[in-house]
Formats: structure tokens, C-alpha cells, sequence
């Protein structure tokens, strides 16, 4: 049975180092566990990132629930395998294999606590990079509130996550102005979409993410299809991708 995969300081991947604190071994176990159910051949492909350092402990149990109702709409689409990439504490930057089972992710995540750290964004724009280049991947979500990286080395990267036609869709919390520039700038050089997250829009963050979600699993096409039906997050995903 394969290991978990944590991700180097280059964006690779490697086997997990051994001990650590016990969620790390749990999240490790069940890992473990979900990768025994295999993905669809032909199904879109979604990698779902998280920002799990400490700034965002205040809102990571409502922001838990909310991803939670993104992966069982996700699942709802049908035709879409997904993956969960974290990153937190002093390098740990971790991805799990891709599973069908929303459901799966879903408790997976309620199993990561946040710990203090800096932000690994660099990482999952390189990670995503090489899996798109092993298998297209259709789509990246990210959800965070800061960054404490070189905004030129991240649009580098989101440069080539651009050239591959992967569209980045970034969620962020909070109102930092320097995390705004870099965000904004990802989505624009991945041809994605940047959302401000606020309190009040736990709705529009599930809604949104379910439209990424359809468009990972279907496509414009699809976007198209819903838009037609009224829904709402589909509609202004479908606006910023114009």
C-alpha cells in the first residue's frame, strides 16, 4: 500500500517521514484507508487546497462545514475524482491520492487541526503543475487568507499552471490587501476567478465551490447548462471565466 505523499521544498513528492504528533498519524491512517477506493479512468480531476496555519484557526471549524458541503456536492456531479493538498506548521505541506469518494475527503478534513506556519502556496501551484503533467487536472480550488511568499515566484508558477489550462479559483478569507494582489494575479494568469470571502457568505462559498466543482467534472459546457437553470454559483463562476 503506497504512503501518504508530503510535499518537498522543490513541489515534489515524497514518502512521509515517520513519528510525528498523533492527528498526523491519524490523517496518515485514514489516508490509508480512503486510497483503497479507486478513482474513475476517465473522470475530471479537481485538487482541493487548504491553507491550515494558525491565522486561520478562528473560522476553521465553520470553514470545515462549508468544505464539507463542497465535497458531497462535488460527489453529487458525478464523473470527478479529487484530491486534498494542505499545508501547515514548519514545511509539512501534504497531498492525499485521488479518490472518488467525497465523502472521504470530507472527514479527512475534519481530522487536520491548524498549526502555526507560513504559507506553502508556492508548493501546491508546483505540485498541481506536476500532476497535470502525469494526468490533466481540470481544476485547482484554494482556500486561504494570507500570503508570505514573493508574489513573483508564485505568478511564476501560476504562469505555468496557466500555459498547462489549469484555471486556479481562489477563495480568500479575511481582507488582507497583499494577499488580494497575489490571489488576484494567480486567478489572472490561470484564467480562474478570485472571491472575497466574508461571514456572510458561508451560501456563496458552498454555491461557488459546487460550480468548481461541475466545472472540473463537466466543463464550460456544463457551467453553461446550469446557468441556464438558475444557479447561482455557477453563473458567477462562469462570469469571471469569460
Amino acid at each position: 500500500m503506497a504512503e501518504k505523499r508530503d510535499i518537498d521544498k522543490r513541489g515534489e513528492t515524497s514518502p512521509e517521514a515517520g513519528g510525528g504528533q498523533s492527528s498526523r498519524r491519524d490523517i496518515s491512517a485514514f489516508l490509508n484507508e480512503a486510497r483503497q477506493t479507486r478513482p474513475l479512468a476517465d473522470a475530471g480531476r479537481l485538487v482541493i487546497a487548504l491553507d491550515a496555519t494558525m491565522s486561520r484557526q478562528p473560522t476553521w471549524d465553520r470553514a470545515c462545514a462549508i468544505q464539507g458541503e463542497m465535497f458531497t456536492a462535488a460527489g453529487a456531479v458525478g464523473r470527478l475524482t479529487m484530491q486534498l493538498v494542505y499545508f501547515r506548521g514548519f514545511g509539512e505541506c501534504a497531498a492525499s491520492k485521488w479518490v472518488a469518494d467525497a465523502r472521504s475527503l470530507a472527514a479527512l478534513m475534519t481530522r487536520i487541526d491548524c498549526r502555526g506556519g507560513q504559507t506553502q502556496i508556492r508548493k501546491v501551484l508546483r505540485h498541481t503543475i506536476d500532476e497535470t503533467r502525469r494526468k490533466k487536472v481540470q481544476a485547482l480550488v484554494y482556500i486561504g487568507d494570507c500570503v508570505e511568499e514573493s508574489i513573483d515566484d508564485l505568478c511564476a508558477r501560476a504562469g505555468e499552471l496557466g500555459l498547462l489550462g489549469v484555471p486556479a479559483f481562489i477563495f480568500q478569507e479575511g481582507g488582507d490587501a497583499h494577499a488580494r494582489v497575489a490571489f488576484q494575479e494567480i486567478a489572472r494568469l490561470t484564467k480562474g476567478a478570485w472571491f472575497q470571502l466574508s461571514d456572510a457568505s458561508a451560501g456563496d462559498l458552498a454555491e461557488l465551490l459546487k460550480a468548481a466543482a461541475v466545472y472540473a467534472a463537466g466543463g464550460r459546457s456544463e457551467l453553461e447548462r446550469l446557468t441556464r437553470a438558475g444557479d447561482r454559483g455557477a453563473t458567477r463562476l462562469l462570469a469571471h471565466l469569460r
